[in-house]
């Protein structure tokens, strides 16, 4: 779907969309990361829940391994708004990924056995009781959490769910407001309905918004909290457009975790201790070749690519190795019945490999070396958990009771 201008400011347009949640729905709840974009959204929602007097359900998954500086401007922004929100700090077990080692290639923030290691103690609001919701199992993943979470505080009652993503981020963010194929309320593009059998609808109130549009706010209100944080990555050389805060391990977030030595040393020592790999990532995730598997790769010259791989494979913890040759075995059977009834070339087109249209050896060796442990890079998505598997299983169930009453 083409972008189409509107003639209103984004300024205005996030104001409307804001207020249009108020307007049909009795329950409102924030998803937040003090990060940029949703802590400008956060006051955006404040200003209008205040001046309804309502108040609005405030939801931050809290990863252990962040920035003291994205802490501060957190608990700065619970406490400012402490009269008007419902606080949902969560501290507890969630399963991530580790992108920075073959060893240990998931971990578990807030892990009740790791609790001598962890990057620091969660604060006295936060919710450490795993008993707290009905629905929490200890691993669970953040994408299963939220669903979960956003269906526990419906209750069955319609809600809206602001979320403070922008489609400038990412294409996928893009897809997200662009699809043709989703449930929106009354036609709004900017909304989706949460799972199919809710009335309850995700808002994107700042989804048009620039990167720009973001400091823009942020200077012509400077009383507000904002992470300062983002002052520091500016001072180390990063652009606007650049900065990212998440947890430091996953797949594309490791690429910042120099960062930590240079802005908070101090947290820096205890991210190292934390999770296998973390300073090793650090040192190599902005190389190119095959330390990560970026850009061009390269072979031992007396072997194929085909050999690399399994060569590859075979230095890999058992368990991993596991992992890995039972996706390289679906994408092998898969091309097979598509074309190449001899197995895959060694190499083909390197263009033609980069858009996944063609298979290859040597891009399964660059699938390996960039521990790309889902195997996006040759075709597979993400696996979705067990327990994220029983909550869709539960979600058809609930849809086909409702078509048969």
């Amino acid at each position: 779907m083409p972008k189409e201008a509107i003639g209103v400011g984004v300024l205005s347009a996030a104001k409307y969309r804001i207020a249009l949640a108020f307007d049909h729905f009795q329950k409102v709840c924030v998803s937040f990361s003090a990060g940029k974009d949703s802590t400008v959204m956060l006051h955006l929602v404040m200003q209008e829940a205040i001046k309804r007097n309502r108040k609005v359900g405030l939801l931050l998954i809290d990863l252990e391994a962040q920035y003291r500086l994205t802490i501060q401007c957190a608990e700065d922004c619970f406490e400012l708004y402490r009269d008007h929100i419902e606080p949902y700090w969560v501290a507890l077990p969630i399963h991530l990924r580790n992108a920075v080692s073959v060893y240990e290639p998931y971990w578990k923030c807030w892990d009740p056995q790791a609790k001598p290691a962890w990057v620091r103690q969660p604060p006295a609001i936060a919710i450490t009781d795993q008993a707290y919701f009905p629905f929490f199992q200890e691993g669970m993943e953040f994408e299963e959490f939220v669903p979960e979470f956003a269906e526990w505080y419906s209750s069955g009652q319609p809600t809206a769910f602001f979320v403070g993503i922008r489609c400038q981020e990412s294409y996928s963010r893009y897809l997200t407001i662009a699809s043709g194929h989703k449930e929106m309320f009354d036609g709004h593009r900017f909304t989706t309905r949460v799972c199919e059998d809710s009335e309850s609808y995700n808002f994107y109130p700042i989804f048009d918004w620039k990167t720009e549009d973001i400091w823009i706010f942020n200077a012509q209100n400077k009383r507000l909290p904002r992470n300062k944080v983002y002052d520091r990555m500016y001072q180390a050389g990063m652009t606007i457009n650049q900065m990212r805060i998440c947890q430091p391990y996953g797949d594309d977030q490791r690429k910042g975790l120099w960062l930590f030595h240079i802005i908070e040393p101090e947290t820096w020592a205890r991210v190292v201790a934390r999770v296998n790999g973390a300073n090793s990532g650090s040192l190599y995730c902005q190389e190119q070749g095959n330390i990560n598997g970026y850009r061009r790769i390269s072979k031992p010259p007396h072997l194929t690519w085909k050999e690399f791989a399994y060569l590859l494979v075979s230095s890999m913890p058992k368990q991993t190795q596991e992992h890995y040759s039972n996706k390289i075995g679906v994408h092998i059977k898969w091309w097979t019945e598509r074309g190449y009834p001899g197995g895959i070339p060694d190499e083909a087109d390197y263009d033609l490999e980069i858009a996944k249209k063609v298979p290859s050896w040597r891009r399964v060796c660059k699938t390996i070396l960039r521990n790309d442990y889902s195997c996006k890079g040759i075709g597979f998505t993400q696996q979705k958990s067990a327990a994220y598997q029983r909550y869709l299983d539960l979600m058809r169930r609930r849809k086909e009771q409702l078509k048969a009453n």
